[in-house]
């Protein structure tokens, strides 16, 4: 295995949002432009059926140097209201990243832990093509994971 392969990041955050309510946010690929700091955007590709293992969805993402890509992931896992997963696939179609949400009972009623996972695949991104900003690119990924889940609780509201 490389240095990159397998490398990942991830966040636990307990939210005051039941836990089916924050499985249709995490689901709603369409709405992560709201609030993503990285994502602008992202929609569910022709054919796809919403969040059902197989469905396939476009995400756009900008980055502080100005780049923008736009990628496609295919969704590896959906069992609501307790995980929904994805790989964003690279221009070859190989896994550039696996991501991941897992959604538990929180300890408290009405909420809901919020663990989010990436797992960096065999393909090419960006963290391979700069393997020297490694730990800051997982860095930026813990945060952007966490603002991104503490701005969907706000959609909740």
């Amino acid at each position: 295995m490389d240095h990159v392969t397998g490398v990942g990041a991830a966040v636990a955050v307990t939210v005051r949002v039941p836990r089916e309510r924050m499985w249709e946010l995490v689901t709603a690929v369409e709405r992560i432009g709201e609030w993503s700091p990285e994502a602008w955007g992202g929609a569910w590709c022709a054919g796809a059926d919403g969040p059902v293992p197989g469905a396939r969805f476009t995400a756009h993402n900008r980055f502080p140097n100005g780049l923008r890509t736009t990628v496609t992931c295919v969704v590896t896992e959906a069992e609501r209201p307790r995980v929904f997963g994805w790989n964003v696939l690279d221009p070859t179609g190989d896994v550039g990243s696996a991501w991941r949400y897992e959604l538990l009972p929180g300890e408290e009623p009405g909420t809901t832990l919020v663990r989010h996972t990436f797992t960096h695949g065999p393909g090419v991104t960006g963290a391979r093509q700069s393997p020297g900003g490694l730990d800051g690119r997982l860095e930026t990924l813990r945060r952007n994971m966490t603002a991104t889940i503490t701005a969907m609780t706000g959609a909740h509201r």
